[in-house]
């Protein structure tokens, strides 16, 4: 078997698109049409080049009028042309799409560049220089831009994409062709309007994994004006491994840094600097940052010429995360300093970044930094700007391998006891809860609360502050969301009865003047603690979202971090770190001591799998957690359910699917077969190790000594909403003995299998076994067909996909090649 390779004759090919051979422009008279034609000529594009539609063009720009859309894509599908580039406007172009099978950017796209193949069917005012960065926008403006600084930064394209409206081709196809290029070597992403979140999260988890991506987004402040779409969308791109920046000289910096500079491995910067007063502005930017500074000597300062040495050995000290030289024009000895920073040691460990201060000799040294490959800035705060990127990346691809399953938790919770609560609100014709029913739902999750009793009375209160204990809190039950209860709706500090039942009635009689409920809760006070939030609402893109930051009555709304579920507790503890008054509980404050942001954590995790196994929970607020040395308390809480007709929103980070996990006796040998994780790839390169030759040619359709580091990312880390990888493990010696995998086409119809299992593996049913489990997964995701390539002389593997019920056929463009295809 090999990895997947459709036969693409008669529908898209997404080659057909990024590698064409011919391109035609239909319309070339048109304004679009001619610039398009023009910047085709210019560039020197190898392949043909038309102005007419002709039989089996590879890629066709359609710059006509939009009435005449429709026709058109009609007229190409006959030609057997099936990618095209709309830059103009076009009419219902997603059902034109779906009628012709035509896949196309568009509408008003900027076009398509790929310079190494000196294609540019762009409307570019200038020629996008060759390089190894990709930029994917739905903006023409911004596409510009991007290429008018790039030239002088020493920046070039490995393509350009331009999406345009994105009613054809979006951000999943184009990602997914980018992750495979060998010649991209970073991304950048300008995301306006995201079809499926999902699927967007897919494709960029997937480029991310192998090469830095970087992603902006206009307009979200105007949408959401208090920042929360903001930071959910970072927090989605986070979970995929994507940088998110909010400014575009951000994104700009990230581009430059992260396509030059080799990956950190950690946040520790060492300074190196020729003058005093610039290397203490980048320590100070440093430490504002949150980064680390070299602890031996926080700057180096030194003479010009010995500049590059000292940096190139720090570069090899263990523990630096990058090294920064900090140069100021001095005078003769700049040109030899710049010269020697030019040619670092190919091996060095760490990344080496460079200030280059000034403009009228600083520019030019910044030219030439740049012409040799280094990452260059013109101030200390934008280096260490760029440093941060570095490590904001690296973290982001270790959240990104992060894969919580559906069920996290130790202690199963109460779900039962759930189910009852929530059908019995539904069925007094609420969705919304009382305190003390959202407090019952935390806890049938194990989240620690405060002590509480229901009151019908000022005298029942006084017993039920008997039965909680003093000093009490007395507070009005009810359902309203806690932005919206009345003021002045609890009393604190209550240390006897007779003090319980005149704060009872003072309630009762605030509750009757303003109409309302006046039951009442009793709570134990809760003593001198910490008191953070937890919000969990629906984000209008990617669906549920986790924010925590500082509780109580007045919290610091700019004072929050977000993340997505599941969550596991490493990416618990991750969010609790970047709001800063959940880093501050490990430390001790004046008045009280540090407290266990771990309980926090597990709070935050059981919150998020109530979310997974609860989807009809539209809102969760828990606006005071106390957080005490001992542990944590949560006093307050609401929730809201969805209305019957409401559909759930589905989770934007697929869990790991946990439940597709089983064991099965092989003869002697207990096997565990289940999806594959990151974590496998150790084991799955030993794998491959004990393949025979004849084998891996079977697999993968040609000689093969080892897998490369790429290929074994690709292998082990898989996004299960489109793609599934079974492995057996011999639960003896946690070995990987066999593997399936089935990778969906991109019109979720169709899926192409492998599988292959170790020598003495084979005959035992074993391979038998992982095509049944895939097909039985291919029919659950609701595809249509099972296909896969066989080598025509691989005998066993012929009969063995006939047994199965598969029916065979020569492939017509490769007679060495066997289609084995099974319709579900």
């Amino acid at each position: 078997m090999t990895v997947p390779r459709f036969h693409t004759a008669g529908r898209f090919d997404p080659a057909a698109l990024f590698r064409p051979t011919s391109v035609a422009v239909i319309g070339a008279d048109t304004e679009a049409g001619a610039q398009i034609v023009a910047n085709l000529a210019l560039g020197g594009f190898n392949g043909d080049i038309h102005t007419t539609l002709v039989n089996d063009a590879s890629l066709a720009v359609l710059a006509v009028p939009p009435d005449q859309i429709g026709s058109t894509m009609t007229a190409l599908a006959e030609a057997n042309c099936f990618a095209a580039i709309v830059p103009g406007a076009a009419d219902d172009l997603a059902s034109h799409a779906a009628r012709t099978g035509v896949k196309l950017l568009g509408p008003h796209s900027f076009g398509l560049a790929v310079p190494r193949l000196h294609l540019n069917a762009t409307r570019s005012h200038i020629p996008p220089p060759p390089g190894r960065l990709a930029l994917i926008s739905q903006s023409s403006a911004l596409c510009r831009t991007v290429i008018d600084w790039a030239g002088p930064n020493g920046v070039g394209f490995s393509h350009i994409v331009g999406l345009g409206g994105n009613a054809g081709i979006g951000f999943g196809i184009t990602l997914d062709w980018l992750s495979r290029d060998p010649d991209t070597g970073a991304i950048l992403l300008d995301i306006r309007r995201i079809k499926n979140h999902r699927l967007f999260l897919s494709a960029a988890r997937a480029a991310a994994r192998l090469r830095p991506v970087v992603a902006i987004r206009a307009g979200l402040r105007l949408l959401d004006d208090d920042g929360a779409a903001d930071l959910s969308f970072e927090a989605a791109l986070r979970r995929a491994g994507v940088l998110c920046v909010n400014r575009f000289e951000d994104l700009l910096a990230a581009a430059e840094i992260l396509s030059r500079a080799k990956p950190a491995s950690c946040d520790t910067l060492a300074i190196v600097s020729n003058a005093i007063g610039p290397g203490r502005l980048a320590a100070d930017s440093v430490l504002r940052h949150g980064l680390h500074l070299r602890a031996q000597q926080a700057v180096t300062h030194l003479a010009s010429g010995d500049l590059a040495a000292t940096a190139f050995a720090f570069a090899a000290e263990p523990g630096i995360g990058g090294v920064l030289v900090v140069h100021a024009p001095q005078g003769p000895a700049d040109q030899a300093a710049i010269a020697s920073l030019c040619e670092p040691p190919r091996t060095l460990r760490a990344p080496l970044l460079v200030c280059a201060m000034g403009e009228t000799t600083g520019a030019t040294h910044r030219i030439a930094l740049a012409r040799a490959g280094l990452p260059v800035f013109a101030t200390p705060d934008q280096a260490v700007q760029g440093f941060e990127h570095l490590v904001r990346d690296r973290r982001n691809r270790e959240a990104a391998r992060e894969l919580p399953p559906s069920a996290v938790l130790d202690l199963a919770p109460e779900r039962e006891r759930v189910r009852r609560c929530l059908d019995r609100v539904r069925g007094f014709g609420r969705l919304a809860l009382t305190q003390d029913e959202a407090l019952d739902i935390l806890a049938a999750y194990g989240i620690p609360t405060v002590p509480t009793r229901f009151a019908a009375s000022p005298q029942d209160a006084a017993a039920a502050a008997e039965l909680v204990g003093f000093p009490a809190v007395v507070k009005l039950r009810g359902n309203a969301p806690p932005a919206d209860r009345p003021p002045a709706s609890l009393v604190f500090d209550l240390h006897d009865a007779p003090a319980v039942i005149a704060a009872a009635r003072l309630l009762s009689a605030r509750a009757e003047r303003q109409a309302s409920n006046t039951e009442l809760l009793v709570q134990r006070c809760v003593g001198r603690a910490r008191e953070v939030a937890v919000r969990v609402a629906d984000d209008a893109t990617f669906g549920p979202a986790i924010t925590f930051g500082a509780g109580g009555t007045a919290p610091n709304s700019a004072d929050r971090a977000v993340d997505l579920p599941p969550l596991n507790l490493p990416l618990a503890a991750a969010l609790i770190q970047r709001c800063r008054t959940g880093a501050m509980l490990g430390h001790a404050l004046r008045d009280r001591p540090p407290v266990r942001s771990d309980a926090v954590a597990q709070v935050l995790v059981r919150i998020s799998q109530m979310i997974v196994d609860f989807p009809e929970i539209a809102v969760l607020e828990v606006p005071s957690l106390f957080v005490e040395a001992a542990g944590v308390l949560a006093a307050d809480a609401w929730i809201r359910l969805r209305a019957p007709d409401e559909p759930p929103a589905p989770l934007a980070i697929a869990p790991y699917p946990v439940e597709l996990t089983e064991h099965r006796q092989l003869g002697p040998d207990r096997i565990t077969i289940r999806p594959i994780r990151p974590e496998d790839a150790a084991a799955h390169t030993a794998f491959f190790s004990r393949l025979s030759p004849q084998d891996i040619r079977y697999r993968f359709f040609s000689a093969m000594r080892e897998l490369s580091p790429e290929q074994t990312v690709r292998l082990t880390q898989v996004d299960y909403s489109r793609e599934m990888a079974f492995i057996a493990v011999n639960q003896a010696t946690g070995d990987t003995v066999g593997v399936s995998r089935l990778a969906c086409d991109p019109d979720g119809e169709s899926g192409e299998f492998a599988v292959i299992v170790q020598a003495d593996m084979k005959g035992r049913g074993l391979a038998t076994h992982l095509i049944r489990r895939l097909i039985e997964w291919a029919r659950t995701r609701g595809l249509k067909q099972v296909v896969g390539q066989i080598l025509a002389d691989n005998h066993p593997m012929l009969s063995f996909t006939r047994h199965l019920g598969f029916t065979l056929h020569r492939m017509p463009d490769d007679p060495e090649v066997i289609e084995a295809k099974l319709v579900l």
